[in-house]
């Protein structure tokens, strides 16, 4: 049925629909949501668990050096706050394009730096409160960057 949202499995969505008969949007299949299939609903909250992306990205800038910005994050991600995006490409294509490096207020420089550095890299964005975090994610051995801004609404 069209507007209705999937969740994908191994080999299709979880209600059974083949993957060759679905066109793909990758986003966070949210349960909760008006629009989320009945049966995928179901199936996706008996399903074991993995580690969200807000996990993930926790466990990753544990790494990071200490600070108030790093600690905000961490503890944002704890509650469980938005990822809004979370990328890894041509560095100069995401400064320009994803890391609203302007916008930062507090850890700008180092992170400039990286992007400035860098061939390819990570980045992900995360929404809290009044606050808007770039964590920049070298791939290389480099430890992770945290930095924010004042979130705007766009």
């Amino acid at each position: 049925m069209p507007h209705v949202e999937h969740a994908m499995g191994e080999s299709g969505t979880l209600c059974g629909i083949p993957e060759n008969q679905i066109t793909r949007f990758r986003h966070l299949f949210e349960p909760e949501r008006r629009k989320a299939c009945p049966d995928c609903r179901q199936r996706a909250k008996a399903a074991p668990t993995r580690p969200c992306a807000q996990e993930r990205l926790h466990d990753r800038l544990q790494a990071a050096d200490p600070g108030q910005a790093r600690d905000d994050l961490l503890a944002a991600l704890r509650k469980v706050a938005k990822v809004r995006l979370w990328i890894r490409g041509p560095a100069a294509s995401l400064a320009r394009h994803y890391a609203r490096l302007d916008s930062l207020t507090e850890g700008a420089e180092p992170a400039i730096e990286a992007f400035n550095t860098a061939r390819t890299i990570g980045l992900a964005r995360v929404e809290d409160g009044d606050w808007h975090f770039l964590a920049v994610l070298p791939e290389d051995d480099s430890q992770p960057l945290v930095a924010r801004g004042p979130r705007t609404l766009i």
